[in-house]
Order: structure tokens, then sequence, then C-alpha cells
């Protein structure tokens, strides 16, 4: 992998776009109810989650019954882009705000290109008091610098994980991004069944939570410092947690676990500011699954491989 400057990965303060932050949050969990009002339900929720792309996050074409239709947040224009089979297109400006003004246009833009816009009309996994979109209607703003920096590190993370995971010979999930928590995440299956979930995650379905963690899981991504954190944050995490698991070592320095949340954290500001963002990135990785991996007993031998080559086949 090759090495990244500090200077290519963006300084992310929290207080400095927290407020536009929650208006992307909201925003990105309008798209992904879109899809996951029309895309049969895949394990683990992974069909309903956001994907990383160069000029922002999109679904993906999502099966409406008009047309196949994708959305995409094009931070660098600062639009939402709604495009349909054929070739039809329509957009909606990203500006100042409010959710509910932002869920009107995109109606709107869906049902101008032939799509059905029908969604489940609240936030999932905020905590109460949690208004419906459509009387969400307090003017949110919108700093398109500081949206174009998230992304940046966006696809600066994306690349790390999506690394990772090309290692893993078991069940693993694609880089995604999960628009309820909104974290980028990517998750590892040993491959055994896993205790039921205890549920518990607000406006959430707990029968939601119990089919995502029904297996035994590590998973780890990227929080931009919603949630709580009051920064950006890696994270990592194991279900079952062994009791052994938090004191096990995990890489770099920085990384530290969190009695609260029952996961390791690392900074999102040791990563940019080390000498190589994506090792120190990678050495999190790495460290905090073999924590879980020996806490837990996964057999190793035949989940791990080496990491993807560029145009190598694995040896088998």
């Amino acid at each position: 992998m090759s090495t990244n400057g500090a200077t290519d990965w963006p300084a992310l303060p929290w207080s400095e776009w927290a407020r536009t932050c929650e208006a992307l949050h909201l925003w990105c969990q309008i798209l992904g109810k879109y899809r996951l009002a029309h895309t049969p339900w895949a394990i683990h929720s992974w069909h309903a989650t956001l994907y990383v792309v160069p000029r922002g996050l999109t679904t993906g074409p999502v099966p409406d019954p008009g047309a196949d239709v994708s959305l995409t947040l094009d931070v660098h224009d600062s639009r939402l882009l709604v495009e349909a089979e054929g070739g039809r297109r329509a957009s909606v400006e990203l500006e100042p705000m409010s959710v509910a003004e932002f869920l009107e246009r995109t109606r709107e833009a869906v049902e101008s290109v032939g799509g059905t816009f029908d969604i489940h009309g609240r936030p999932n996994e905020l905590p109460d008091p949690v208004l419906a979109f459509e009387d969400d209607r307090d003017p949110r703003p919108y700093d398109a610098d500081a949206v174009r920096r998230y992304h940046r590190a966006l696809v600066r993370i994306d690349r790390v994980l999506a690394h990772s995971r090309t290692a893993w010979l078991g069940k693993a999930s694609p880089v995604h991004l999960f628009w309820g928590s909104f974290d980028l995440a990517v998750t590892r299956f040993s491959g055994r069944p896993a205790p039921p979930h205890p549920g518990g995650i607000p406006n959430l379905p707990d029968a939601i939570t119990r089919e995502a963690y029904s297996h035994e899981v590590f998973s780890a991504g990227f929080w931009p410092g919603n949630g709580g954190a009051g920064e950006p944050m890696f994270y990592a995490y194991c279900y079952p947690t062994p009791d052994a698991f938090r004191e096990r070592p995990v890489l770099p320095a920085a990384a530290r676990w969190d009695a609260a949340l029952g996961e390791f954290v690392l900074p999102y500001e040791a990563v940019r500011t080390a000498d190589d963002p994506p090792a120190a990135l990678a050495a999190f990785l790495r460290s905090a699954y073999e924590a879980a991996a020996v806490t837990g007993d996964w057999d190793r031998a035949a989940l791990e491989g080496e990491p993807g080559v560029p145009r190598r086949p694995r040896a088998v």
C-alpha cells in the first residue's frame, strides 16, 4: 500500500461542521430509506447501505418499479443527482435548507424520472425525540468545503478498509456506509452462529439488530464525530465480546478501549498526522482483529490469507 502524507488526509474538526454533518446524516437517511423501500432484503441489511464513489456517496442502482434509479450526493458539484434507466436525470442543489425541504425536493426529483418515492418517514438509530422528516423544518447549514473534506477522508479510509478485506477467506461484507449510525464499516464473520443480540438500539427494531448479529463478527469502521464521539474516530469491536478482548494490545499507541462503547477506538487525528496514515490505520485493523480472533478462538488457519495484489490470482 502506498504512503500518503498527513496533507492527503484532511483535517475534520468536529466543532466546525457538526451541524452540517447532522444535516448530511439525515439527508443520507432519506436516500438510504429510498433504497430500503425498493430493494429485496439481503443478509445483515447489506441491501440498504450507501457506497463511497469518487464524487460522493451513492445508493447504486435501486430496483424501483418505475425504473432502475440511483441517487448520488455529488459533493464536488454540491448536488443530489437522480439518474434513471433510459438516460433520465434530475438534480437537487445541496445548500442550506431544512430536512423537510430536502425530503420534498428529493421526492420531486425521483418522481420526475419515473421513480416511486414512498419511504419510512422517521430517522432510525437516533435517540428520542425524533421528528419525522417532513416535520423537521428548522433551517440547517451546509458547509460544502467541510463535506468535501469529509468525503476526501472517506475515499482514503474506504481504500484501507477494502484492502484489509482482501486477506479474509471467509464471509465478509462490502465496505459500505450505514446511514442509520452514519459510519463507514467492513465486517468479517467467523462462520459460527452467535447468541441472540440483546437489541435496544434507539429507533431500530430489535429484529433487525438480531438478524445483523446472527453470527459471530468482527467489525471496524469510522464515525465522523456523531453519536457523542465529539471527534472523528475509528472503531473496532466483536460480537459476542469475550471478557479478554479488551485486555489485548491494539496498535497504534493512540488506540484505546472505550468501556462505555465496549469497543476499541482510535482518533482520526492520530491517523491523519501519522508518518504513514494508511499503515497506522492498517495496524489498528489488524491488531484489533487479532484480539477478536485470539480471544474468540476463531479458526484462523481456515479464514486468513495473504492480502490481495492487483492482477495476481490467489494461490490455492
